[in-house]
C-alpha cells in the first residue's frame, strides 16, 4: 500500500487538508472538481437565492448524479468489453479452424500434384514403351519385305 498523503487544497475560498493514500496530484484534482461544480451552479440565480444548506444538498446531488451516470457508462463500457472480448475469441476460433483448413487443403493440394506428377511420369514411360513398340514393329514389318 502507498504512503498516506497530507496535502492542502481549497474548496470554496477555504483552505482543507485533505489526507489519503492517494497521490497530492489526485487530491488537488478532486478539489478542482468541487470547486469547479461551486462555480458553475454559483453563476445560476435560482442557486444562489437558496439557503446555503439547500446549496449544499444540491450541489451534492450533483455530485450523486455525475457519480451514478459515471457509474453506469463504465457498466456500459465493461458490457461492451465483454461483447467484443467474445467476438475477438470467436474470431479467433474461426481463424483457428480456417488455418487448419488451408494447411489440409494445401496438403491436398501437394499430394494431387504429387499423383498428378507420378501419371504424367507414368504416361511418359507408357508412351515410351508404345513408342519403342510400333518403331519395333514396324522395325520388323520391314525387315521382313
Amino acid at each position: 500500500m502507498s504512503a498516506k498523503t497530507d496535502t492542502e487544497v481549497i474548496i470554496g475560498g477555504k483552505v482543507f487538508t485533505l489526507s489519503g493514500y492517494e497521490s497530492e496530484e489526485y487530491l488537488q484534482k478532486v478539489a478542482s472538481y468541487i470547486n469547479n461544480k461551486m462555480s458553475e451552479y454559483g453563476k445560476v440565480d435560482s442557486f444562489r437565492r437558496q439557503p446555503l444548506d439547500t446549496q449544499s444538498v444540491l450541489l451534492q446531488l450533483n455530485i450523486a448524479d455525475d457519480y451514478f451516470k459515471a457509474k453506469k457508462q463504465i457498466s456500459l463500457l465493461e458490457e461492451e468489453i465483454q461483447v467484443k472480448e467474445k467476438e475477438l475469441y470467436d474470431l479467433k476460433h474461426e481463424l483457428i479452424a480456417s488455418q487448419i483448413k488451408l494447411e489440409n487443403t494445401e496438403k491436398n493440394v501437394k499430394e494431387l500434384q504429387d499423383q498428378l506428377n507420378e501419371n504424367a511420369k507414368k504416361m511418359v514411360r507408357v508412351e515410351t514403351e508404345l513408342k519403342d513398340l510400333k518403331e519395333h514393329h514396324t522395325t520388323k514389318g520391314n525387315s521382313k519385305q
